[in-house]
């Protein structure tokens, strides 16, 4: 989320927060694309007056990049040449302050169920890895001397290589499913997550992930 108001920001982050949301907040443009880089959200909610950059702006950049994320708008401009704009970059809801928290609420549940983002609830979640334990609900890691919090990013990626154990991950199809995008400085970025799992692995010898030369990743349980 992204708001430049300090109150109106910890408000509705509790408030999200206390109905089962996980809410990363910044004060800028600039600060959101550095957090949305690092990290794998669901939905991104935009204030549209901010200063460094301003909502439209960062929205702008998130769609070149993936064209698909959830961008709610919230702004004081209740224009409708703003509005428009807002649409036209590729928002999907266009909320006006004041408003109700209730409102909020709807619209963000709204927009995920159109968006198709899944119910993970029945899915497999949690995975035996050696002598770690991976809940990809919790985003959690944990061996018998170490447990790690792992990133958004970092637990869709490791979900993939747990789903395709001993088989081989395409990594057209991680960056695809994960980063929304095949270009050069995403792959690059994956890269650098696969090293951080191997070093979050490497105390258990039986676990491997393998290059494979031009396809992908292959996730290696020696039992």
């Amino acid at each position: 989320m992204l708001e430049d108001d300090n109150n109106l920001g910890a408000i509705i982050q509790e408030h999200l927060t206390l109905n089962g949301f996980e809410v990363v907040l910044r004060k800028n443009g600039r600060d959101g694309l550095e957090a949305y880089a690092g990290d794998r959200f669901d939905l991104c909610l935009v204030d549209v007056m901010m200063p460094q950059m301003d909502g439209f702006t960062f929205a702008q950049t998130i769609r070149k990049q993936d064209a698909r994320i959830p961008i709610i708008f919230l702004t004081a401009k209740s224009l409708q040449e703003d509005k428009i704009k807002g649409f036209k970059i590729g928002g999907d809801d266009y909320i006006t302050k004041p408003f109700s928290i209730e409102e909020l609420l709807l619209r963000i549940r709204a927009v995920l169920k159109r968006s198709g983002v899944n119910d993970v609830s029945a899915e497999k979640h949690v995975f035996t890895l050696g002598h770690f334990s991976f809940d990809s609900n919790k985003r959690t890691l944990d061996g018998p001397d170490e447990s790690y919090k792992l990133t958004s990013k970092e637990t869709e990626l490791l979900k993939m290589l747990c789903l395709k154990v001993n088989q081989t991950l395409l990594r057209t199809d991680a960056l695809r499913d994960i980063w929304g995008s095949e270009d050069y400085f995403s792959s690059r970025s994956m890269d650098v997550f696969i090293s951080k799992l191997r070093r979050y692995l490497k105390s258990d010898g039986r676990i491997e992930i393998v290059n494979i030369h031009g396809k992908g990743f292959k996730l290696v349980i020696d039992e």
